[in-house]
Order: C-alpha cells, then sequence, then structure tokens
C-alpha cells in the first residue's frame, strides 16, 4: 500500500508540475493596474516656483514678442525671420493637435482606472473631437452671417513681414485679377498694357473654393464682403487661442505636482509653451486688426503667456488635495484635451494650412522652392512638437 501512495504522489506531483508549466506563459501575460488617485509630488518647492517665472518668460517670448516686433515697434522686422516663425508656428499647432492633446485623451479615457460604465463602452476621445470640428465649423458659419463683430474695421491694416519672401519669390508679375488691397480688376505692367495671366490660377471666389484665406492673412476689401471675412478672421482666432488656454492649464496642474520626471517635464514645457506661443503669436501679429482693436492683439498674447504659470501656482496650492490620478480628473482631462484637439485640429488644417497654402494668392503664385521652404518649416515644426511628446 505504501508503495502505491508513493507512486500515486508522484504521478500527482508530476502531473502538477506539468499544469504549472503551461500556465507559466499566461501568468507572465498578466498586467498589475496602479490606480493610485493621489499625486507624485516630492517637494522641491523651490524649482516648482521657479518654473512660474522660466515658463511665464518663454511663452511671453513666444507669444508676445512676435506682435510686439510686427505692430508695436518701427524697426524693420526681418521677412525670413517672421516667415520662418510664422509656418514653424502653424506646424508646432498641428503637431499640439495630434501628439499633445488627441493622443492623452485616448489614454485617460480608456484608462482600466475608470469606472465600468458608458465611457468605457465607445472610444469617445475620438467622437467628441469629431464633434468639436463640426461645432468649429458651425461657429465659423454663423459667425460669417451674423454681426457678432461690429462693423468698425474699415480701418483695418495688414502687418505681415513673411510676404516679404513670398513677393520675392512670385514667379509672376503682378496679378490681373483683383489687388487683394485694392480689389482692382487688373494691374497694368510697365509698359502700359495689361498683363494676361489666363493660365495662372484666379484669385477670384470661385477658385478656391470659400474665397480668400481668413486668418492672418491678405484679402480683398470689397464692402460686400469685408465684414464676413473680417468675422471669419476673428472667429478663427478665438477659436485657436480657447484651444491653446485649455490645453495650457492642464499641462500646468499637472507640472505643479510631478514626481520624480519634474525636471525632464520642466524643461519639454518650456521649449513646449514657448513654440506654440510662437505659434499663436505669428497669427496673431498678421491678422488685420483695426485701429479701434489695436489693444486685442497683445491681450490675447499675454492671456496665453500667463495661463500655464496660473495655472501651476494653482495647482502647488492644492497639493496636497490635488488627485491627477483620480477617475473624475482622468474624465476631465481626457474630455477637455479631446475638445482641445478638434479645436486645434480645425484650426491647424483648415485655417492655417490649407488657407496659407491653397488659399493665399502669394503662396500660390510664389516659386516652388519658397512652398516646399514653407512646408518644410511646417513640418519640422509638426516633427519637433512629436518628438517633446516623448516626455510630454
Amino acid at each position: 500500500m505504501s508503495i502505491l501512495h508513493s507512486a500515486l504522489g508522484a504521478a500527482l506531483r508530476m502531473r502538477q508540475e506539468d499544469e504549472s508549466a503551461d500556465a507559466a506563459p499566461e501568468s507572465g501575460l498578466s498586467v498589475t493596474v496602479d490606480c493610485d488617485t493621489g499625486n507624485e509630488y516630492d517637494g522641491r518647492m523651490g524649482v516648482r516656483i521657479s518654473s512660474i517665472f522660466v515658463i511665464l518668460v518663454g511663452s511671453l517670448l513666444g507669444a508676445v514678442l512676435p506682435v510686439f516686433l510686427a505692430r508695436g515697434t518701427k524697426m524693420k522686422v526681418n521677412g525670413t525671420a517672421f516667415f520662418i516663425a510664422k509656418y514653424f508656428g502653424s506646424g508646432v499647432i498641428i503637431g499640439t493637435a495630434f501628439m499633445h492633446l488627441l493622443s492623452p485623451a485616448f489614454e485617460a479615457l480608456k484608462s482600466p482606472c475608470l469606472p465600468e460604465g458608458p465611457i468605457n463602452d465607445y472610444d469617445w476621445a475620438a467622437g467628441i473631437c469629431l464633434m468639436t470640428v463640426f461645432v468649429m465649423f458651425t461657429i465659423e458659419l454663423l459667425a460669417s452671417r451674423f454681426d457678432f463683430f461690429g462693423h468698425d474695421h474699415s480701418d483695418a491694416k495688414v502687418i505681415d513681414p513673411s510676404l516679404d519672401v513670398l513677393r520675392k519669390g512670385n514667379q509672376t508679375s503682378p496679378s490681373p485679377v483683383r489687388d487683394l488691397e485694392t480689389g482692382d480688376a487688373s494691374k497694368e505692367n510697365g509698359s502700359g498694357h495689361t498683363n494676361d495671366h489666363s493660365m495662372h490660377l484666379p484669385t477670384d471666389v470661385s477658385y478656391p473654393p470659400g474665397g480668400e484665406d481668413h486668418l492672418g492673412h491678405q484679402r480683398e476689401h470689397r464692402d460686400s464682403d469685408n465684414h464676413t471675412a473680417f468675422a471669419a478672421q476673428m472667429t478663427g482666432l478665438f477659436i485657436l487661442e480657447f484651444g491653446v488656454i485649455f490645453h495650457s492649464i492642464f499641462i500646468g496642474l499637472t507640472l505643479a505636482v510631478a514626481g520624480e520626471e519634474f525636471t525632464v517635464l520642466y524643461v519639454v514645457l518650456v521649449f513646449h509653451q514657448t513654440f506654440e506661443g510662437l505659434g499663436l503669436g505669428s497669427r496673431l501679429a498678421t491678422a488685420q486688426w483695426p485701429a479701434s482693436k489695436s489693444w486685442m492683439p497683445y491681450v490675447l498674447a499675454l492671456g496665453y503667456a500667463v495661463s500655464t504659470p496660473i495655472s501651476i501656482a494653482i495647482g502647488l496650492g492644492v497639493r496636497e488635495t490635488l488627485q491627477p490620478g483620480s477617475p473624475k480628473s482622468l474624465m476631465i482631462n481626457g474630455i477637455f484635451d479631446s475638445i482641445s484637439a478638434g479645436i486645434l485640429i480645425y484650426t491647424g488644417l483648415v485655417e492655417l494650412l490649407a488657407h496659407e497654402f491653397m488659399f493665399n494668392s502669394y503662396m500660390r503664385n510664389a516659386g516652388l522652392k519658397v512652398q516646399l521652404f514653407a512646408l518644410g518649416c511646417v513640418a519640422l515644426g509638426c516633427g519637433l512638437m512629436a518628438v517633446l511628446a516623448e516626455w510630454a
């Protein structure tokens, strides 16, 4: 009996060992989810306070300096430098939309730390972003139809040093169709004859669809549609401002209570806010602001510059109760990141990229080298923000 008992025991142990060996690969795939709702604040208050002022300076340089140089001084601004800043900033805005807003929104709204419910049953980040794009278009459409901004814009002036580069690269002599500043239907060349450029793209409202660009670019000033263009321009600028400020608030709160990754995040956000401010500031500087609202671009640029420093200060003030990992915080961050992503995707692709390259007669008539140079600046801005997304 003892021999039989020993044999059965040995067989049972061998079977258990085989089962555990078969289950080992499955156990290797197990994932432990840490849903700590607290924050990782670890002191270093002095360095955190310094981030308020350093990021403020960087944001001011990025957002306010282009406006001041283009509109607030009589100093000659280098057209090439402004050209690079303008298109580089457009790329920064597009890169921010996808890599710094939409991607984190997916992570937040698909977090395993969220409670079971409808939030887990749908890709809400994509859905909210999609709805935002349609809402932005609807707002712009309505703004062009109704008088939201008044009619005191007849004295609006175009200030865009980057146009010097486009004019130098222009492949054609003056356009025979409407001059964007005077609305004339033709221009005469030096010999007194009207140029015939029927082979070139026309600049009337039939091409491109939607007419001339309207976010800080040249446009015709005919009485019949000047108000519509101005309203569309203002709407685009305020939409852009809204999107970048929301994003800036949340990253400021995140930086305030960051743990061991604080140093890396600090450095990355200094560059992030400076470059994003450059994208906003270059657009504010080149927009057509009437004399009665000449102060507006400074206010909008300043509003962006102080948004992140103020949110850092608030985050430090509530550091003991701020819980960025809680389900409520994850949902709030995810929803607002999705909204901001939709705003910047619409603004970046429609208002900036499409209107700058397709609807701007200066760019369409510029040489291929100038167009590729501008596109390269956009790609550089996108690529830089994609690289920074590795850390922030």
